[in-house]
């Protein structure tokens, strides 16, 4: 290439230097031409492929297109090369090309990225016969300079839209070919490929027979994709990988389109300016570093927000892309339930990255099970179980006029989050751990909504009631503390002696022991005890004793147990049950004692 460019300026240049008095000397603009035409054909992409573009002898077309204002912001196509450029908007952007000869194959593929884009094909014939005059000689530059501005030329075709649209011809005419594009939404990129051996190159993958991406399987969280593979793997065998792409927004036409989406940050579209035939960001994209470096870059001042086109910043979209290699069948998963989505397929080219969109689709996966409401009766205990992380949802609606509803909630094992909604009204948002009374304002035909929430550790196990008759409940009362305290001093090889606190009404407590190894401690107690089970899951052989008693003195509402016939130097698990009017028990928390080993 620079072989060439060397040449054609020294045939000009010698041209010029002649002294043949019938041809005028070439002005400095002359010599200038040929080498902004050489520098552009240097700067071109060096992966473009050896095939060289048909053109005209070299040196009339310098001469003839050297119209600065006809090309302006300008540049040539290479045969056989794709090409990534910038739009600014309602800027238009001319790219050119020459073909020689006549019936000449002809194939011209743009793709949008980010923006539709209005492009339109012509084709300009260049002035080279003699005068009309038949003199022989060349007619005046300037005269075909101005005939080049004023011919509108032919135009071949003309698209508006943001699909990959193709112009494809078997037998072209010669001549020079202007490719116009224009984006009136927003600035933009594209990608033009442009070639006059379409049937060799074969540039993009093939799509099958039928390009669909199908829906395969449905669920809540996952979709199952599939689609038939590209004849340019299975009959050509050529390297290609599947990009799969999932959006909430909309499907996309072409994989250029998706990585725009994907970029975070606009700030890039600031480089390029409209009106130089090369910038800085033009000089990147051919593979050149910009005038100054990084460096020099970070030094300079950033500039106000309110000078020349702003660069929006953007958050990432709602979208992602994962490439799964020559598979054509992919499940996505991590979806949100009753949510549509829209699923693209792109097959690509492993070596040089073109890509080819399947045909989109779009699904919305399935809804959550619907929660069973529970429906509490007044003064029965209901026992719930909730997953972890999961939620309940259970409904109380009083039969009679009412002052007062109260809920007694005993938390089996982590806490939970309990809500209580009357008639969409919220009442009540708390964590409850243990056992726990709220008392609420009744309000006569109220329906009462509850929702149990579970937490991350692992399932909750609860019971709940729910009565507008309080002194009528189920659930024991309860002191504050209801830890069991083992006194030290009173340790011996065989027994240890114990006490809890009651409360002012009478109830039924029993107590158990369970010989445990010396290594229990405190968090096997708490992870394997459920507050909820009574007594009746222990062993007869566990069971030391059950007895009455309460005082309407809190301070006295205490009392004591001696546990004897123990074995020495071994450690007992003790459990404290307190059982109610209604039958409902309540265990107090467990104690680890061990006796004296020696006496």
């Amino acid at each position: 290439m620079g072989l060439n460019c060397f040449i054609i300026l020294k045939d000009v240049t010698d041209g010029c230097e002649s002294k043949d008095a019938n041809r005028p000397e070439c002005t400095e603009g002359d010599r200038m031409v040929p080498l902004r035409w050489c520098m552009l054909w240097l700067l071109l992409p060096l992966s473009s492929r050896t095939q060289k573009l048909p053109t005209r002898d070299e040196e009339l077309f310098q001469m003839q297109i050297r119209d600065k204002a006809f090309f302006h912001d300008s540049s040539v196509i290479p045969d056989g090369a794709e090409i990534s450029s910038y739009l600014f908007r309602d800027t238009p952007k001319r790219y050119f090309f020459v073909v020689e000869e006549d019936n000449t194959p002809l194939s011209v593929t743009v793709t949008p990225c980010d923006a539709p884009l209005e492009w339109k094909l012509s084709l300009q014939e260049l002035p080279e016969e003699a005068s009309g005059e038949g003199s022989g000689d060349p007619e005046p530059l300037d005269q075909q300079k101005q005939q080049i501005i004023n011919e509108e030329g032919t135009e071949l075709f003309s698209y508006k839209g943001n699909d990959v649209e193709y112009f494809i011809s078997s037998s072209s005419p010669s001549g020079l070919y202007q490719l116009e594009l224009l984006s009136t939404e927003k600035d933009t990129h594209f990608k033009v490929y442009a070639t006059t051996t379409p049937e060799s190159d074969q540039p993009y993958p093939d799509l099958p027979y039928d390009p669909r991406v199908d829906v395969t399987s449905l669920g809540r969280t996952t979709v199952t994709l599939a689609w038939k593979p590209s004849p340019t793997a299975s009959v050509l065998k050529q390297p290609v990988q599947y990009c799969v792409v999932i959006s909430r927004e909309h499907n996309f036409k072409s994989l250029c389109a998706v990585e725009a989406r994907l970029s975070a940050d606009d700030a890039f579209m600031l480089a390029p300016k409209p009106g130089l035939d090369f910038s800085p960001f033009d000089f990147a994209h051919f593979g050149f570093a910009a005038e100054s470096s990084a460096k020099e870059r970070s030094l300079q001042p950033k500039p106000s927000p309110k000078l020349g086109r702003q660069a929006h910043s953007r958050p990432r979209a709602d979208i992602q892309k994962v490439c799964i290699g020559n598979k054509n069948i992919f499940t996505v998963s991590d979806l949100k339930p009753d949510t549509q989505y829209y699923f693209d397929v792109f097959v690509a080219n492993s070596e040089s990255n073109r890509s080819t969109a399947y045909l989109g689709t779009f699904a919305r996966t399935k809804e959550e099970a619907r929660q069973k409401t529970v429906e509490l009766k007044d003064g029965k205990v209901t026992d719930v179980f909730v997953k972890r992380k999961g939620a309940k949802f259970l409904r109380f609606a009083p039969v009679s006029s009412h002052q007062k509803v109260t809920f007694f909630v005993h938390s089996c094992l982590d806490a939970v989050q309990i809500q209580v909604r009357r008639d969409g009204k919220l009442l009540l948002s708390q964590n409850v751990e243990g056992i726990r009374q709220f008392q609420l304002r009744g309000k006569p035909k109220a329906k009462y909504l509850i929702r149990l929430k579970g937490n991350k550790k692992g399932a909750s196990m609860l019971k709940i009631l729910a009565t507008t008759r309080p002194s009528k409940q189920s659930f024991p009362s309860l002191p504050e503390d209801r830890r069991i305290k083992a006194f030290d001093k009173l340790r011996t090889c065989t027994s240890v002696t114990v006490a809890w606190l009651g409360t002012q009404e009478r109830n039924k407590f029993c107590i158990y022991k369970k010989e445990v190894d010396d290594n229990y401690n405190e968090d096997q107690k708490k992870r394997e005890q459920n507050q909820c089970l009574g007594p009746d899951t222990r062993k007869k052989s566990e069971k030391v004793l059950c007895k009455y008693f309460h005082s309407q003195n809190l301070q006295k509402a205490v009392t004591t147990e001696t546990i004897k016939g123990l074995q020495p130097g071994k450690s007992y698990l003790l459990d404290v049950y307190v059982t109610g009017h209604g039958g409902h028990s309540v265990k107090y928390q467990s104690k680890v004692v061990k006796t004296r080993k020696f006496c």
